[in-house]
């Protein structure tokens, strides 16, 4: 459990946020020209939260997370990739993964990195998707931006000075790389950052670097002054090398860890920043996002979870459907939440172990049954409120 209930937001930064009806992120020394398209956003409509299209209709997020075609290219079954999508990305993309996640009753892509390699030395994902590949999968997404690399499963990496010089040019580099390629496409959604930083907690495999911030300090008033002062300079930086290039789309901000310590020194410094709380979330997200969207007043989106089914080979990991469909049912009844992103993975790879599609290229249509029904009647229920 978080310490979400430990401490209060001030009176004024609560209210200030619930009387508007709009949040998006003021840009940077940018004007939007009337010949600009739209893009997405976020508006407060008779109690709650909703993700606004382009077109302005409503819009609950349902994404796909860990989409990969690299499981299709292992030695025993290249000949699917190479025979039947022609050794093409462009084809795989249309052909294979657009029209199943409109199948499966999902509306857009989570994030595409997928898990590669996993251990205490080297754990690494795969490689952003390009504009191009958005462009030929066709449907809304989020893409996540490599500003740092304090990730509670990354393993190789010392910390970055926030308040260096050189972490605001690497910033820009970030930015100029990755948002301006997407900042005039009205299918993205808006960019993560990190994947569960960890501001103040550890994994076995970096405890040999510790945490961002010594928890133990945060027992005292300057301790917490200095982690509020350190967490702010993270989001303003960032923040600001977006904004240089892209004014439009929404910023997901960080996707923390529901069940690890979050103090609310991070989230006051995020939300000048930042237009949506992200959470990752594998055990109770129903009720962890519902604690602090009632905290914060602001949007949340259970950006990354799943229920795995071990098998019995210990090579396969099922996604458990019947769990999924009860989050989402869950999450409805929070007027905060605007999206839901499973970690469910396209292919299963010989590393996570589990995937919506095995690798011969065959779907577990009785998990991805109750994954579709429940997606669908997510989408009936937002077509109603329109």
């Amino acid at each position: 459990m978080t310490n979400i209930g430990r401490r209060t937001f001030l009176a004024s930064a609560i209210s200030s946020l619930l009387l508007g009806t709009a949040i998006r992120a003021n840009p940077v020394g940018i004007k939007k020209s009337m010949e600009e398209p739209s893009f997405s956003r976020l508006e407060k409509r008779k109690g709650r939260w909703w993700l606004i299209q382009p077109d302005n209709s409503l819009f609950f997020s349902l994404g796909l997370n860990h989409v990969d075609p690299a499981s299709l290219r292992y030695p025993e079954n290249i000949h699917i990739w190479e025979d039947k999508y022609g050794n093409s990305m462009e084809r795989w993309l249309k052909e294979s993964v657009q029209p199943r996640l409109l199948d499966w009753g999902f509306n857009c892509l989570g994030w595409s990195r997928e898990v590669i390699t996993r251990g205490l030395t080297h754990h690494r994902h795969s490689r952003h998707f390009t504009y191009e590949e958005y462009q030929w999968l066709d449907m809304p997404y989020c893409h996540q931006l490599p500003f740092a690399e304090f990730h509670q499963w990354e393993a190789e990496t010392r910390h970055p000075d926030f308040f260096s010089p050189v972490f605001a040019e690497w910033c820009d580099f970030v930015a100029r790389e990755h948002c301006v390629p997407l900042a005039n496409d009205s299918q993205l959604i808006g960019y993560f950052y990190i994947d569960c930083p960890t501001w103040v907690h550890t994994r076995p495999e970096n405890e040999w670097k510790g945490p961002l911030f010594d928890p133990e300090r945060l027992k005292t008033t300057t301790g917490r002054k200095e982690l509020k002062k350190m967490a702010t300079q993270w989001y303003r930086v960032t923040h600001e090398a977006i904004r240089r290039y892209d004014p439009h789309h929404l910023i997901l901000g960080d996707r923390y860890e529901a069940n690890e310590p979050l103090p609310m020194e991070v989230v006051e410094a995020a939300r000048p920043y930042v237009d949506v709380l992200s959470f990752q979330d594998f055990r109770d997200p129903v009720n962890h996002l519902k604690e602090w969207h009632q905290q914060t007043g602001m949007p949340v989106l259970w950006a990354d979870g799943a229920k795995k089914l071990s098998t019995d080979n210990p090579d396969i990991h099922r996604n458990d459907g019947r769990w999924y469909a009860e989050v989402l049912s869950g999450l409805r009844q929070n007027p905060g939440c605007v999206g839901a992103h499973l970690c469910g993975a396209y292919l299963r790879n010989k590393i996570r172990k589990r995937g919506l599609i095995d690798r011969n290229n065959v779907p577990d249509e009785e998990m991805i049954s109750f994954i579709r029904e429940a997606n669908q009647e997510v989408q009936a229920w937002v077509a109603s409120h329109r």
